[in-house]
């Protein structure tokens, strides 16, 4: 089942193409990662796909019912949750009220949203800091706190924007065991990462974009290899490094 299909996105900002006629497809369950150079155009598919942006052309399906152009808030209701790339909590509020903000989308009442937040809490790594105010955390926790606030809206497909960004080789494989886990609860991933170990660790498919415009699709071991895609992004290093 398709969870997610964009056909022929397009998006300009004045004389500059950001997303030149991008199409791809998101299935039920699945892993995509979304990666290419500093500029290729990643965060505006992410602000196009949940209406942050509306897109100049193009088609976006959520569960084959076309949601371009729709607001935000109507999105996330529907299904479709975004992380932000530059992590931004509510700083003097505690962490559990960052995520009951979340879960009061769906919930009726303070107490069902707190048991929900309290929940995600625990599975994020977090619950031990629901009382902290959400200022006072170092940026890995800020990291699961971002993801955090998105699970509590109960999201059929969540976008991932860089989570892995700046954090060390220990906090990565926790992210990537968190984002499993998130997953095999049957929420479909689309993410932007430049930390290729996690995008080669969770991807089942890896699409490469470049000034906007999609240059390889497929699984990652053999997007890797592709001589456009390493002219364009990784590096002969990168291959090197792999051995």
């Amino acid at each position: 089942m398709s969870m997610l299909k964009v056909n022929h996105l397009t998006k300009s900002f004045g004389g500059l193409t950001a997303v030149d006629s991008l199409s791809f497809e998101l299935k039920e369950g699945e892993i995509l990662g979304l990666i290419g150079p500093n500029g290729a155009g990643k965060t505006t598919v992410f602000n196009c796909l949940s209406g942050f942006s509306p897109p100049d052309l193009g088609e976006v399906l959520f569960k084959g019912q076309a949601v371009t152009g729709m607001k935000p808030h109507a999105i996330c209701q529907m299904g479709l949750a975004r992380t932000f790339q530059i992590v931004k909590p509510f700083l003097t509020i505690s962490v559990l009220d960052n995520v009951m903000i979340g879960a009061l989308i769906g919930e009726r009442s303070i107490s069902a949203a707190e048991k929900k937040s309290m929940e995600i809490l625990h599975m994020a790594g977090l619950g031990s800091m629901a009382n902290t105010e959400a200022q006072g955390l170092p940026l890995p926790m800020r990291k699961r706190l971002e993801l955090a606030k998105c699970l509590a809206t109960d999201p059929l497909v969540l976008l991932l924007d860089e989570v892995m960004a700046g954090l060390n080789a220990t906090e990565v494989d926790e992210m990537i065991s968190l984002i499993r886990q998130v997953n095999s609860k049957g929420v479909s991933i689309l993410m932007i990462e430049h930390v290729m170990r996690g995008v080669m660790a969770l991807s089942q498919s890896v699409i490469v974009i470049n000034y906007g415009r999609k240059i390889a699709e497929g699984p990652p071991e053999q997007v890797v290899k592709d001589q456009g895609v390493i002219e364009a992004y990784l590096g002969k290093e990168f291959l090197d490094a792999q051995g």
